[in-house]
């Protein structure tokens, strides 16, 4: 499926979801978000070196009214970032 929608946001909250090994998964809210859960796609950021990052969001999940954008390597808090959904559920 072709990108559905792009949207600018920050990173407002960061935690663990697991570690299973060397698998680590991590959950970050964002400040807004076009993403649903079942959903997957991509943050992107611009570091302070201007080097462009880009984090594939895995999956997407509601929790207690939060969307999680669950992710391997998790961005700081405050973080600006583009995020671009590729996928529907």
């Amino acid at each position: 499926m072709t990108e559905t929608a792009q949207f600018s946001a920050s990173i407002t909250d960061i935690q663990l979801e697991s570690r299973e090994g060397a698998d680590v998964r991590w959950r970050m809210t964002l400040s807004r978000t076009e993403f649903q859960p079942g959903d997957t796609g991509v943050l992107e950021a611009t570091s302070r070196s201007g080097t462009r990052i880009a984090v594939p969001v895995l999956r997407v999940v509601q929790d207690s009214g939060d969307i999680w954008h669950i992710v391997e390597k998790p961005l700081a808090a405050g973080t600006d970032v583009t995020g671009r959904v590729s996928s529907r559920a």
